[in-house]
């Protein structure tokens, strides 16, 4: 199992980087060490193989554009193919650990159109009211799919059959999760939300926000209108675009300030803040620290783990 201490996009998709994955065994193991993070959340991304996970320590929340649901150590769930999501720790003082099997549904599903496919992943796959699964340990049958869940990080990679008995593992909790959300009636009547437009979006911020953007290059950049731009950050991320660019400018601003190679006032303007005194009065306002104590606190924290 993989430790991992940060959140990467692929360059070209703007995707998350899942190191490790192969065309030929397209699964994963990794352990995420949430309070490692430079910042104490993911932001916004996706990612096509599937996300299985547990928490083993610490209360994370999970955001989808239809939903927020928290998670307490003991939960877990799945959140869908191509899902647009973001993570926040809710437990800052504690260790938060989450286990995650991430894998494509291919790895189960078998072979393209085959009956498997078309019967028991497609009805869950295509679903898009099925964002996120959530499992808790007060129901009964989500208690026993989190065992299975826990259970399958035990298996060895380096045991022989490790991948078939991975793949046999999957397999039974993915019957288990098809039985409990696509057997039964599922909510409709929701709006139909401009995912594909949100996401054009959010690479056009990821590549241009050192610079100035205005909402008009924003909307253009998914072909929609400046009014639409509106609607769409409101009804899929629940804030302004404006509001996104500064929350995704101090992020990559969190993640700059707990290396030593840039100062403050490089970063500010790395970061397209312009001013350190904006950068300063934003982050503040935002953070609830300066980007001085920020940086203090992190090396602080780094020098107390390594004792």
């Amino acid at each position: 199992m993989r430790n991992v201490q940060g959140i990467e996009l692929n360059n070209r998709t703007k995707e998350e980087r899942l190191p490790g994955f192969s065309t030929d065994f397209p699964y994963i193991a990794t352990r995420a060490e949430l309070d490692q993070y430079g910042a104490p959340l993911a932001p916004w991304h996706w990612h096509g193989p599937v996300e299985l996970f547990y928490i083993e320590s610490g209360i994370l929340e999970y955001e989808t554009p239809n939903e927020k649901i928290s998670f307490p150590a003991g939960s877990g769930g799945m959140v869908n193919s191509n899902v647009l999501h973001k993570t926040k720790v809710l437990s800052p003082a504690q260790r938060n650990i989450q286990l995650l099997h991430i894998f494509e549904p291919s790895f189960l599903s078998g072979r393209q159109g085959s009956r498997v496919e078309r019967r028991y992943f497609v009805p869950l796959l295509a679903n898009s009211q099925l964002e996120i699964l959530p499992l808790f340990q007060d129901v009964p049958e989500q208690a026993h799919v989190l065992r299975l869940i826990r259970g399958a990080f035990c298996l060895e990679e380096s045991e022989v059959g490790f991948e078939i008995k991975i793949e046999r593992a999957l397999l039974e909790i993915w019957l288990l999760l098809y039985k409990m959300f696509c057997l039964s009636p599922c909510a409709d009547g929701k709006r139909p939300l401009n995912v594909e437009a949100i996401k054009a979006m959010m690479l056009f911020v990821r590549e241009h926000y050192p610079s100035a953007i205005t909402i008009k290059e924003l909307a253009e950049s998914a072909y929609i209108s400046e009014r639409e731009c509106y609607r769409v950050f409101r009804d899929c991320l629940h804030t302004t675009p404006t509001d996104y660019i500064i929350s995704y400018r101090l992020q990559e601003a969190c993640q700059l300030l707990t290396k030593d190679k840039l100062s403050i006032t490089e970063i500010s303007h790395a970061c397209g803040f312009g001013t350190s005194s904006y950068f300063g009065k934003a982050f503040l306002r935002r953070i609830g620290c300066t980007p001085k104590q920020y940086r203090k606190g992190w090396r602080d924290k780094t020098k107390t783990g390594q004792n």
